[in-house]
């Protein structure tokens, strides 16, 4: 029995794999260039900036921070601090924001299978605005682990706002997608509507409100990082285990279920974990959007639907386009940084409308 459940297995993947003449091997080739990429741009970042650094610089105050080399640094005190305590944790923030956001946008895309998916699908942003609007307005000071109300307001709006949706969709023992997608819309739209109506009553506090809704990554120290760090891997490696149960599932629930997938086990830890770190990118970050809707997309039309791929290759290029986006954010109208949210729309719009003018459509799910 179980060699049939995996060769039933393997032949849905294939089917899925047909139009594609990649093999496994090209997409592993890609895996590791993304990553050596994904380096370079690290560093790269890392030069620009409201003072300058030599590429050399930035590298040499990077690898002597790093076990077991046993580099000295030869750049100032002055270049290490702005390299390693200002400008590195944002990055590797945008980069953990870039491959959250991607991966839950590829998870919920094929968990649905419908292309216009998105992260905040089912009202984690809407509930995270809602939660950072209400932080904002609050009348006496409050702060959470060294940090402001406002992450984790926003954290818990986010994530109340998916389980009330969970909760008002699910039926018995089912829970129908349409059913949870059109939950998830109106919730949206009534948390968004709670938040339009409190943007109104404020005066001194609109401007922050409206730029956390557009994303930034201006203030990002260490512990955000680490914060943020555990909640994002712990997510992807737990939707990454469930990469072959989500590949049959694209054949039709019926069909999953005759395969041998309990489908509304696997519906809850992907939502569950997709809205995990989901949650956990947004509350210190704003609301930063195109990420999960386009990058899933690409990486898809490039390399094929195969979530074994599909998921730590759309994490790989959601932390590069997200750390470029952010680069670019803070550095083309010095010293005015525009919302990173606007970057990734502007940017990331005509690349995506080049891929589907080539590829003549969208992928097949």
């Amino acid at each position: 029995m179980a060699r049939i459940f995996s060769e039933s297995l393997d032949r849905s993947v294939s089917e899925f794999a047909v139009p594609y003449p990649l093999r496994w091997k090209s997409r592993v080739c890609a895996l590791v260039g993304l990553c050596g990429l994904l380096l370079l741009v690290v560093i790269f970042a890392t030069t620009r900036g409201s003072a300058s650094i030599p590429f050399a610089t930035c590298l040499n105050a990077l690898l002597s921070r790093l076990p077991f080399l046993h580099i000295a640094s030869s750049c100032s005190e002055i270049f290490s601090m702005i390299v390693l305590d200002i400008r590195l944790p944002r990055i590797l923030l945008a980069g953990l924001v870039g491959a959250a956001l991607s991966v839950a946008g590829a998870t919920y895309q094929g968990l649905f299978r419908n292309p216009l998916a998105d992260p905040y699908l089912l009202g984690v942003a809407s509930g995270a605005g809602l939660g950072a609007t209400v932080a904002f307005l609050v009348p006496f000071a409050l702060s959470w682990m060294r940090f402001g109300a406002i992450p984790l307001f926003a954290f818990v709006g986010g994530m109340g706002a998916v389980a009330i949706v969970y909760s008002v969709a699910h039926v018995g023992k089912t829970l129908p997608a349409t059913t949870l997608i059109l939950a998830g819309v109106a919730l949206a739209a009534f948390l968004s509507s709670v938040t339009s109506y409190l943007m109104t009553t404020c005066n001194e506090e609109l401007h922050g409100i409206v730029f956390w809704l557009l994303g930034g990554l201006s203030l990002t120290k260490w512990p955000e990082v680490w914060i943020v760090f555990p909640c994002v891997i712990i997510g992807i490696a737990v939707i990454y285990f469930y990469a072959r149960p989500l590949n049959v599932m694209q054949l039709g629930e019926e069909q999953a279920q005759q395969l041998g997938i309990n489908v509304e086990k696997v519906k809850l830890i992907l939502l569950s974990a997709a809205t995990l770190i989901t949650s956990a990118a947004v509350c210190f970050t704003g609301l930063i959007g195109f990420v999960g809707i386009i990058v899933p997309h690409a990486v898809r039309l490039i390399w094929g639907p195969d979530h074994r791929f599909l998921l730590p290759l759309s994490a790989l290029v959601g932390a590069i386009f997200l750390i470029l986006a952010d680069t670019l954010a803070h550095t083309l109208l010095q010293p005015t940084e525009i919302p990173v949210g606007v970057i990734t729309a502007f940017c990331g719009a005509p690349f995506f409308l080049y891929l589907l003018r080539k590829r003549k459509g969208f992928a097949s799910f």
